[in-house]
């Protein structure tokens, strides 16, 4: 009875001492995860778990989001997950996403897994029209995210209407143009061609280094009011702030980055701006609600502080990120090559099988020609020596009956005839017997001449025949296959006539290898460099091109005004335009902002 209640004691303390749980969802940019979370979790031990799950170093870009009354707000590192103003019906559920923008991908964004999740969510971004994209780019755009979606174009693989269940282009680009889908797939497939040989995290590279230069990439909009009450847009991203009329979301009026701002603070509904320079006066504007004001703070301390760390030495752990990401860089790239090298072996291995399954073809149809050839002499041998027996036969006849003749001839002439008419009848018949005489010799001769003609051509079609069979003896015994490298290509499992050898490949980075790569690095710079300006040529060429086909009553008015932008030369990149915008001092720009 003790033991009894001393196990059911144990028991009861076990279960007091098991931590309570609660479920929380969490929804990546292409997944869903679900972990079991202690009720004293803050929101770091959830956000390290999530990363730590997912493989993510990068940790500084992200943030797990969840929505209050309509508005977007993040989880606190510091405060108690269930703390939050979040629904308390399990699962809870947050969205795993980028928080902070990179100024440059490709510098900035050194794990793979980073560029994806960044590709994803900005690809979302500008497919749901939340980043503006002009038609001509979203099709250059779209056919990068083929290349990292199907790999390499293959034209026998990837025949028409394989993209017809793909979401490419935003709605209102489709809209735009008087265009079948067919037609936009060629155009994108067009394009998708010449990415042969990228790898997924190059394509999805180069889709963010375009859509990083779009001018809604990476900023955040807030609806403010100045001193005046006017109605403007704040808009917040890794430069700095950005003001901005509600009616134009692509060019900002005036800008402020990050390095002239000293502090940000609110109180309530009003934001203060103090500028580095002291001198300034500071500037102050109001937002809607007190919960957006706090979305802006973190917005902007979060920003600030990705900005400060780019201007400074690397850490350590990003040393270290860096120093793997190039080394693995570098091992795909080696590996990349060894694939490509058997690729073109491979290639030449089977066209070699091919040109040799070529060959044996034409040299069995030159057998069977052969074979028919001394067929068809066997019989014409056996033709002519059939006639050659019956022409001596009937020489021989002829000539018997010669002799005959010649017989009779001097029979008759040895025969007494008494009377005239009796020789001259005898006489009319030696004449006769004479010409046909005569006419037997001919034929005889004719006939042996005949039979040694039929005896020659007996002769030449033997000869021919053995011919034959010499040609078809050398033919049965030449080797099928010619003599190959005596270097191994690699092969099909399918082909039998080639062994395959594989050698594994060891992968030693030394100070050759870096330096070989680093001259490949600035190779491929210069040629960047060379195809950035004929990708602008294409995109204009396919501007000009599909610009008759546009229905100018469907243009929204952020389609005019980047038209309007561009038709004034605002085709520059959006960092230039902000440095353009921060020209003038920072003094000027605050009395422009409070008079606008």
């Amino acid at each position: 009875m003790a033991g009894a209640i001393a196990s059911r004691m144990s028991f009861s303390s076990l279960k007091r001492k098991q931590p309570k749980t609660f479920t929380v969802r969490i929804v990546t940019m292409d997944a869903e995860m679900e972990f079991n979370c202690e009720m004293k979790w803050k929101g770091k031990d959830l956000f390290d778990l999530v990363c730590r799950t997912l493989g993510l170093r990068e940790t500084w870009f992200f943030g797990l989001q969840y929505t209050i009354k309509d508005t977007v707000a993040w989880l606190k590192m510091d405060k108690k997950v269930l703390d939050h103003d979040v629904s308390k019906e399990e699962p809870v559920t947050f969205h795993f996403l980028a928080k902070f923008y990179p100024e440059n991908a490709e510098e900035e964004l050194v794990q793979e897994i980073t560029q994806h999740l960044f590709f994803l969510q900005v690809k979302k971004q500008i497919l749901d029209e939340k980043i503006y994209c002009p038609p001509e780019a979203s099709v250059l755009l779209a056919s990068y995210a083929v290349q990292a979606k199907y790999g390499d174009y293959d034209p026998s693989v990837h025949k028409r209407g394989f993209l017809a269940q793909e979401e490419l282009l935003p709605k209102r680009v489709i809209n735009l143009y008087q265009m079948t889908p067919e037609m936009w797939e060629e155009r994108i497939t067009a394009w998708y061609a010449e990415h042969r040989g990228r790898a997924r995290d190059e394509a999805e590279m180069e889709y963010l280094k375009i859509a990083q230069d779009l001018e809604m990439y990476g900023v955040n909009y807030f609806a403010i009011r100045n001193k005046k009450g006017t109605e403007l847009l704040l808009g917040v991203d890794a430069l700095g702030l950005h003001i901005y009329d509600p009616e134009n979301k692509l060019t900002p009026k005036i800008s402020f980055p990050w390095n002239e701002i000293r502090n940000i603070s609110y109180s309530d509904k009003e934001f203060t701006i103090k500028p580095l320079d002291k001198k300034i006066d500071v500037f102050k504007f109001n937002s809607s609600k007190l919960r957006v004001n706090k979305l802006i703070l973190q917005l902007c301390i979060g920003n600030h502080d990705l900005f400060m760390r780019r201007r400074k030495a690397d850490s350590l752990e990003v040393q270290q990120m860096k120093a793997q990401a190039r080394e693995e860089k570098a091992r795909k790239q080696m590996e990349r090559q060894r694939l490509a090298r058997e690729k073109q072996m491979r290639e030449e291995a089977e066209r070699t099988r091919d040109e040799l399954e070529r060959r044996l073809l034409q040299m069995k149809e030159e057998a069977t020609m052969a074979n028919e050839a001394l067929m068809r002499s066997e019989e014409t041998a056996d033709l002519l020596a059939e006639k050659a027996q019956i022409t001596e036969e009937e020489a021989k006849l002829l000539a018997q009956k010669a002799a005959e003749a010649e017989q009779e001839m001097q029979r008759i002439k040895a025969t007494a005839i008494r009377t005239e008419e009796e020789k001259r009848l005898m006489e009319q018949k030696v004449l006769e017997a004479e010409v046909l005489a005569l006419k037997m010799a001919e034929e005889s001769e004719r006939r042996a001449k005949e039979a040694d003609q039929l005896k020659q051509d007996l002769q030449e079609a033997r000869e021919a025949e053995r011919r034959a069979k010499q040609k078809l003896l050398e033919i049965a015994t030449k080797p099928t296959y010619p003599p190959m490298n005596p270097i191994p290509a690699p092969l099909p499992p399918d082909i039998p006539s080639f062994n395959l050898i594989g050698d594994s490949l060891s992968f030693d980075f030394k100070d050759t290898d870096m330096k070989r790569l680093s001259m490949e690095i600035e190779k491929e710079k210069v040629e960047y460099m060379e195809k950035s300006k004929h990708l602008q040529e294409q995109l204009n060429e396919l501007k000009t091109e599909i610009e008759a086909l546009k229905l100018k009553e469907r243009e929204t008015a952020l389609d005019i005004l980047h038209n309007e932008n561009s038709d004034r030369g605002g085709g520059s990149s959006k960092h230039n335009t902000i440095k353009k915008l921060t020209l003038q001092s920072a003094k000027s720009r605050v009395a422009f902002f409070e008079e606008l």
